[in-house]
């Protein structure tokens, strides 16, 4: 018996029913890997070591995704999750994050203002909470009564591109971008359990109070540890209306290889709304038995791959070129 069906039985073993366990099996498209994974959108390579490193030290991928995805809301120059993040159009660093554990439990932030890793803060509303989301300023004042720390996120950096747009104070959204990109991230941990995370700090220069896809469990993530992960990144309210993630999740339920499950939901975007040629939408999916896969609706998206401790970075296949 291969070493690859060794892993996928361990992994399958005694978890999924059989409407859904001979459909994994056979499957023989996509990219495959035999042990632990991580998958994160675009090119975030220092996260996907955090996660690996994580991983190979024996810690649950839930562990994994959240050390992983704290590398990037700590990095000043990723103006598109956390610390650094661009601002509204008031001039405000407003973030979402949502995480989603082997189990189906799940916690979310949104319009969180003034802490560093609101990805923390969906952990401990997952696990400290009977909710699954906080927002706002309740969202902030959990986080402080539970030891985060306050926190200037406005970086001179940000402040300056704030003020540049203010010039003209136009919003449209630049495909490829980062004025609305997201780190989304899915791991497997050694015992074949899968856990996912989603950060950012939004649409730059959106209006204040707006909320996008990242902390809605079913739109920027969603975790079944039977079939797989989905994860989104893009244009949120693009995402919202089709309940992306969940959407592919669903998909590979039914058979269908990471990136076919993540084109379909791309072409639900395209069937139903109009201006789809104008934004930016990409699906990334790992599934139960290892295979994972992306895909986007414009040309440009990327995103990192570790089955060993360096990660590759991939670029996905699309559905118009631009």
């Amino acid at each position: 018996m291969s070493s690859r069906r060794k892993f996928i039985e361990k992994v399958l073993g005694g978890t999924i029913g059989l409407t859904v366990a001979p459909a994994l099996l056979r499957a023989k498209s996509g990219k495959n890997a035999e042990g632990p994974v991580v998958i994160s959108t675009w090119n975030n390579v220092n996260a996907n070591r955090a996660a690996w490193a994580a991983l190979a030290s024996g810690k649950p991928a839930l562990d994994a995704v959240e050390e992983g995805v704290k590398t990037v809301e700590a990095d000043p120059k990723d103006m598109s999750v956390g610390y650094g993040g661009r601002p509204d159009r008031d001039g405000h660093v407003t973030l979402d994050a949502s995480i989603m554990n082997a189990a189906g439990d799940c916690g979310s932030v949104c319009f969180l203002q003034d802490i560093k890793h609101p990805i923390s803060v969906a952990r401990k509303v997952m696990e400290d909470t009977p909710h699954v989301m906080l927002a706002g300023a309740g969202a902030r004042q959990f986080a402080l009564e539970n030891g985060f720390q306050e926190e200037n996120l406005l970086t001179p950096e940000a402040e300056k591109a704030w003020k540049v747009w203010q010039k003209e104070a136009k919003y449209k959204p630049i495909i490829n971008i980062e004025n609305h990109d997201t780190i989304g991230m899915l791991a497997m941990d050694q015992q074949g359990d899968l856990s996912g995370a989603c950060t950012t700090s939004g649409l730059a220069f959106k209006m204040h109070g707006r909320v996008g896809d990242s902390p809605i469990i079913g739109a920027g993530l969603f975790v079944d540890n039977e079939v797989g992960g989905a994860v989104a990144t893009g244009m949120g309210e693009a995402i919202v209306k089709v309940c992306g993630s969940f959407l592919v999740v669903e998909l590979m339920r039914q058979g269908r290889t990471a990136e076919e499950a993540c084109r379909a939901a791309v072409e639900r975007v395209v069937k139903k709304q109009k201006n789809y040629e104008e934004f930016q939408v990409c699906f990334l999916a790992l599934r139960k038995d290892g295979t994972y896969g992306g895909y986007a609706l414009h040309k440009g998206f990327t995103y990192a791959i570790s089955t060993e401790p360096e990660p590759k970075i991939t670029k996905s296949s699309f559905y118009l070129s631009r």
